[in-house]
């Protein structure tokens, strides 16, 4: 009798102390806000490359005169 009354108390003991771990440790993450930035260069390499194309035909100009060249 001692035997089948140690026997279910070390099964009993057992079982309380597999589902006493079952669970683990409860991880609570706290919400980040992820903010992607925009690069530092986001206006683009097309401006950068018009802005001295019409400085340069607005400065260097053409010949506008009407007098005919004479080549001796």
């Amino acid at each position: 009798m001692k035997a089948i009354i140690a026997s279910a108390l070390a099964s009993a003991v057992l079982i309380s102390a597999t589902t006493a771990h079952a669970g683990g440790p409860v991880v609570i993450e706290e919400d980040v806000e992820v903010v992607v930035e925009k690069p530092a260069s986001s206006v683009g390499i097309l401006p950068l490359l018009l802005i001295p194309i019409i400085l340069c035909v607005a400065l260097c100009g053409g010949d506008d005169d009407d007098r005919p060249r004479i080549i001796t």
